[in-house]
C-alpha cells in the first residue's frame, strides 16, 4: 500500500484555491473544477457530499488534524498573514522551548493551518547569535552532527 496524499473538504472552491495558491503559494498541478491536485500532495475537493452520499456539515473545524508548512522567514509570513482579512489566527505567533516559532490558522474551511520556521533556521540563528554546538543540541533536541553539518 502507498500513501496517496491529503485530501481537504471545501465548501467553495475558488475561495480555497486563492487560499492555497496565491496566500500560501502552493502550485496547482491539477484542477478538474470540484477536484484541485497540488505539488506537494495536497489535494482539494469540494461537493463531497455527493460523493459520500451523506452531509458532513458536522464534521467542519473539528480541531483533529493540521496541514503544516515550513517557511525560512517566519516573520516574513506572520505580517503576510496579519495582513489578509480572511485568515482567522487559532494562535498568533509564539516561540516553544526547543527555539522555533510558528502560528496557527483556520482555512476558509475551518482545517488547522501551522506555519512554522524550518528548524534549520532556528540553528541557524542560534549559531549567528554565537551559542555554542552543545547548547544550540539541548536546546533544539538536534544531534550535534546535525547542527556541525549546516555551519
Amino acid at each position: 500500500m502507498k500513501f496517496g496524499g491529503i485530501l481537504l473538504i471545501v465548501e467553495d472552491m475558488e475561495k480555497a484555491k486563492d487560499f492555497y495558491q496565491n496566500l500560501l503559494q502552493q502550485k496547482i498541478t491539477m484542477d478538474m473544477g470540484e477536484h484541485v491536485s497540488f505539488e506537494n500532495g495536497l489535494t482539494l475537493q469540494a461537493n463531497y457530499e455527493k460523493i459520500v452520499g451523506k452531509s458532513l456539515k458536522s464534521l467542519q473545524g473539528a480541531h483533529n488534524f493540521q496541514l503544516y508548512f515550513e517557511v525560512e522567514d517566519i516573520s516574513e509570513w506572520e505580517k503576510r498573514m496579519r495582513e489578509t482579512d480572511s485568515v482567522v489566527f487559532l494562535h498568533v505567533l509564539r516561540e516553544y522551548p526547543w527555539g522555533q516559532r510558528s502560528m496557527r490558522i483556520y482555512d476558509l474551511d475551518k482545517n488547522i493551518i501551522e506555519i512554522a520556521e524550518t528548524m534549520d533556521s532556528v540553528i541557524k540563528n542560534y549559531l549567528a547569535q554565537g551559542i555554542a554546538v552543545e547548547e544550540i543540541a539541548k536546546r533544539t533536541m538536534y544531534p550535534k552532527e546535525y547542527i556541525e553539518s549546516i555551519i
